[in-house]
């Protein structure tokens, strides 16, 4: 191993403290859709990363496959640009991108003809035996959602989906091989496509062998919600509605349609593409109750009971508590910006929502008149996501007479991206003679206080699937159910009388209607 791959095993947070028992054996990870953006991006990247800090063993191969007619070189080639442009650990060093590229091959895959995955199969079981890898196979299902079942089930009618236990495995423990698959979301459109997909998923793979991919997930922050809440004695009492006021969870993001973006998106939505899955799971994260261990089934569990607790976002009819938008034409930093239906692959007349606003409810002991107020958009002035935590004003009647008298109270402020972090706000005193009241910040950053930047969330969620944890992967009754609360309001829109869009400036916070979700309150939006 070179010095270069050395330091950086030592400098990464996962591996300081990863016991040897826990590096994945080796095994086969199957691509399927590897020219895509998602695995040009993200995927190789993170594997290549992996791979760098010391985290793939010797014999890990990788298997590209998509429509594409590419040669290994070629695939090499084309992933050795794409990790150039994504990584970000640079530059790629060329010893390790020497050992990495070793193990990929590419075997060309239309996603509906059974023949191909046959021959899949044969290069699988040759690979399997000149690489003397440990017999485990790992799928992950970077296609079009179209073909995610349609891909599965081939895969199990060509045999791919039980492991070979027949292979030399000297060296490595005696412990079964596996076959997992990997699933991007989205995990189906409404409850009936979700309920359909995860049957037909099922059909083929145990549901312990199926690991449905959120990389929200993954990031530092999200997982450090537990650590926060349950580890610490200065919060956990508090987190309840005796102590807090309302929680606010915004995902923005400043970017609009770029790319063939557009065409997926108008058959999507902010509502599909954000708040049943991403936002849904910082909800349950944030609201859940503490789970008896820290795995995957036990998390889980708690994170369903709190989305089987949230109150009908439509009640006769009405969606009064929900705020939907479209971007128009607008500017940003003095650069103009084209409207939603002006963009690549959108209908002109448009009617899908680029920005979402709700006023959501859990009907729990801990939660119950606790409003979590949601909202995520597109064209947004910055790109951030975070959950905010407001506790409620104490009293202020012995501070009547100084002077700045708080605007907002006291508020624990969780930074997802870009900048991970936790911040406590709180009023101290100024300096001097009399009694002015400041608010200040007691900030965490993750980067200065643990030193370089967090992983990025594919790695992790890659690595954890090589190992077979599920921890920080969705289950099928989250999706079900998260599907049973965002489905009636997908429903009561489609029926109900187009929108007047847009109906917010690209480069603005959205529309004003959103505001009215605090109606009756002294509560805001957050200033981001």
């Amino acid at each position: 191993m070179s010095e270069d791959k050395d330091q950086a095993r030592l400098a990464n947070p996962l591996r300081r403290d990863l016991p040897p028992a826990m590096m994945p054996e080796p095994g086969v990870l199957v691509l399927l859709g590897a020219t895509g953006d998602l695995a040009r991006r993200k995927l190789v990247p993170a594997l290549y990363n992996l791979a760098r800090e010391g985290f793939l063993p010797p014999g890990f191969t990788v298997i590209g496959a998509a429509r594409r007619a590419f040669s290994d070189d070629q695939f090499r080639a084309d992933m050795r640009a794409a990790v150039s442009e994504h990584s970000r650990r640079q530059p790629v060093l060329p010893d390790i991108w020497h050992d990495f590229a070793g193990g990929m091959f590419y075997q060309q895959l239309r996603f509906d003809q059974p023949a191909d995955y046959a021959a899949l199969g044969d290069r699988i079981v040759r690979l399997e035996a000149e690489r003397r890898t440990a017999g485990h196979r790992l799928y992950y299902l970077a296609t079009d959602p179209a073909f995610f079942a349609t891909a599965a089930e081939h895969l199990a009618g060509a045999g791919l989906a039980c492991p070979r236990s027949d292979l030399p495995r000297a060296g490595w423990p005696s412990v079964r091989p596996t076959c997992r698959l990997i699933v991007e979301k989205p995990f189906g459109t409404d409850l009936n496509s979700a309920r359909e997909l995860n049957a037909r998923l099922q059909a083929v793979f145990p549901e312990s062998q199926i690991f449905r991919i959120d990389h929200y997930l993954g990031k530092e922050t999200v997982q450090n919600i537990l650590a926060l809440r349950f580890a610490n004695a200065i919060f956990e009492p508090l987190w309840n509605r005796r102590y807090v006021d309302h929680i606010q969870i915004t995902v923005a993001e400043r970017v609009g349609m770029e790319g063939r973006r557009g065409q997926y998106y108008d058959t999507a939505g902010a509502a599909r593409d954000m708040i049943q899955n991403h936002i849904m799971q910082l909800l349950s994260l944030v609201a859940m109750e503490p789970p008896v261990a820290m795995e995957a089934e036990s998390i889980r569990d708690e994170k369903v009971k709190v989305l089987r607790a949230i109150l009908p976002l439509v009640e006769s009819g009405q969606t009064a508590a929900c705020i939907r938008g479209q971007y128009g034409a607008g500017s940003f930093a003095g650069q103009p910006i084209r409207g939603y239906r002006e963009e690549e692959g959108v209908a002109t007349d448009s009617t899908t929502e680029t920005f979402v606003a709700l006023r959501v409810h859990v009907d729990t002991w801990r939660w119950s008149g606790v409003p979590f107020f949601l909202r995520t958009g597109k064209r947004l002035p910055k790109r951030l996501t975070e959950i905010a935590i407001q506790f409620r004003r104490p009293p202020m009647t012995m501070f009547r007479h100084a002077e700045m008298l708080p605007d907002v109270p006291n508020q624990l402020v969780l930074r997802v991206q870009p900048d991970e972090g936790i911040s406590l706000s709180f009023e101290a005193k100024v300096p001097g003679g009399r009694m002015k009241l400041q608010p200040v910040k007691m900030d965490f950053r993750y980067g200065s206080s643990f030193g370089g930047a967090s992983p990025e969330a594919y790695e992790r969620l890659l690595l954890d699937a090589l190992l077979g944890d599920s921890t920080l992967f969705i289950g099928a009754d989250e999706v079900d159910y998260s599907w049973r609360l965002m489905t009636p309001l997908l429903e009561t829109w489609q029926a109900g009388p187009p929108p007047a869009f847009p109906n917010y400036e690209a480069g603005t916070w959205g529309p004003c209607e959103a505001d009215a979700l605090f109606a009756g309150t002294d509560r805001r939006w957050r200033r981001l």
